[in-house]
């Protein structure tokens, strides 16, 4: 989950704390990458695993996997997990949430934004796809409980703000009160984990250029 540092209120508010990374710049780059954003959530969200496991699960040869993890954990993102078995390597991931600050400046630092968010967003794609698939063969009180609503609603930029944060702090709140994810003996009966999704921005087309772009 990719929460804005600048919308997280403080997690000891309530609940357990939930741990996450601000990655500086060079870090975030090497996240921006389809496969680590997968290796990375697949560890977050099931607990260790090895490269040979992962690279099962992603269709991938365990070469590449070894190479993206050391990549994950060269910044930080993964780390080394303790296991009984001294064969192979174990990796967990080392925090809940990566926190990325929208860009404010131009050029590499908003090129950096954007490789970002696009990688995030194609992943999410695809799990979007991959829950249409499977909606019709959930239990009904899950497919009670899966929305895929949009609204659109006349603001401000300040007005607009203060929504993503209000409905980011809603989302981090249940968050706290929940075990953590990659730890299944600690879910409770009838648990699993769910996803949510938080897309918010203004209507395509509607917004003037920033100054100094010509109009087309």
């Amino acid at each position: 989950m990719k929460i804005p540092p600048s919308q997280t209120p403080a997690d000891a508010v309530a609940g357990r704390t939930v741990s996450r990374v601000v990655p500086e710049p060079t870090a975030l780059k090497a996240l921006a990458h389809p496969v680590r954003l997968r290796l990375l959530r697949m560890l977050r969200i099931d607990g260790p695993a090895t490269a040979t496991q992962l690279a099962a699960r992603l269709g991938l040869n365990s070469g590449a996997t070894s190479y993206h993890l050391r990549q994950l954990a060269q910044y930080g993102f993964i780390e080394e997990a303790p296991h009984a078995s001294r064969r192979d390597r174990w990796w967990r991931a080392s925090h809940e949430l990566t926190s990325v600050p929208p860009s404010e400046a131009e050029g590499e630092g908003l090129d950096l934004d954007l490789a970002f968010n696009q990688a995030a967003l194609s992943l999410q794609v695809g799990q979007m796809q991959q829950a249409l698939e499977e909606y019709a063969e959930l239990p009904a009180e899950w497919r009670k409980a899966t929305a895929a609503d949009d609204v659109i609603i006349p603001m401000t930029a300040d007005q607009a703000e203060a929504l993503t944060k209000r409905l980011t702090d809603v989302i981090l709140e249940a968050m706290r009160a929940a075990p953590p994810l990659g730890e299944a003996a600690s879910l409770g009966p009838g648990m699993v984990p769910f996803y949510v999704m938080l897309h918010a921005f203004p209507y395509p087309g509607r917004l003037p250029h920033r100054e100094g772009e010509d109009e087309p």
